[in-house]
């Protein structure tokens, strides 16, 4: 089932992916952790559902659309939160602000590179907002891992990892019934976000970004791709070329300007 979630950004909405399991449900991402999106969950328990209750809930990336009802979800159903690793320990970071996340360091990395002070005192004026989209952070969860098989009713979806839109980004692929559920990593219309973080001045995410959409250009053709904005759609490879294309269009620019 898919589900459509709303967004207090520019990038309104989020789909959400609600997988029969049995006679239960797994939920794979979960929507921003504000007052009303959780209304629309409230509807979706009675909807959707039908009352069967959630067995887990996978969340592709700790980035707070994907987590932010995480915890609020498995302390309803007292069900366990799936995810990466690295993702895990990044929400707690970034939530806690310690381990080179906050805004401090990231106003001191944007300062080193010459942004202005009025915007960096407009960035240390936005306080913790990852907090505000992920009101409470999972205490426990179970790990995601390149190559994992999740059974999900009667199918078997294998993870597929993503870098550099977020440290371990999972995607979730089922050979039988040709369906990738993509999260970030593979978006019909635009690029995902690829940043430098101050916790890694000196990384190359965007790198770690296209060499992990391989294992998206392999798939077969016809299998239907469910992202996280946007459309699902079909013709994975032909997808990965153009944003390859489109990266190296704007690294020209950036060369271009950097000499002049």
């Amino acid at each position: 089932h898919w589900l459509r979630m709303p967004l207090p950004f520019a990038l309104d909405h989020i789909n959400l992916w609600l997988l029969a399991d049995g006679t239960a449900w797994t939920q794979v991402d979960c929507g921003y952790g504000n007052a009303a999106t959780r209304a629309l969950w409230e509807q979706q328990f009675v909807g959707s559902l039908a009352g069967a209750p959630l067995i887990r809930v996978i969340a592709t990336h700790y980035h707070p659309d994907h987590l932010g009802n995480a915890a609020w979800l498995a302390a309803r159903f007292a069900c366990p939160v799936m995810m990466p690793q690295a993702e895990y320990l990044t929400a707690h970071a970034i939530a806690g602000e310690h381990s080179g996340y906050g805004a401090a360091p990231m106003s001191a990395l944007l300062r080193a590179h010459g942004l202005s002070g009025e915007h960096l005192a407009a960035l240390e004026a936005r306080g913790n907002p990852y907090r505000r989209g992920v009101p409470e952070v999972p205490l426990s969860f179970q790990r995601l891992a390149t190559g994992d098989r999740i059974r999900i009713g009667a199918n078997d979806w294998r993870v597929i990892p993503g870098y550099g839109h977020s440290p371990e980004h999972a995607s979730l692929y089922c050979e039988g019934l040709a369906v990738c559920i993509s999260g970030d990593m593979l978006l019909p219309r635009i690029s995902t976000n690829v940043s430098v973080w101050p916790v890694e001045p000196e990384g190359d995410p965007l790198r770690r970004f296209l060499d992990s959409l391989t294992a998206f250009a392999e798939l077969p053709d016809e299998t239907l791709i469910l992202p996280s904005h946007g459309l699902p759609f079909a013709g994975a490879a032909a997808r990965v070329a153009q944003l390859r294309d489109h990266h190296a269009a704007r690294l020209a620019e950036l060369a271009i300007a950097a000499a002049t």
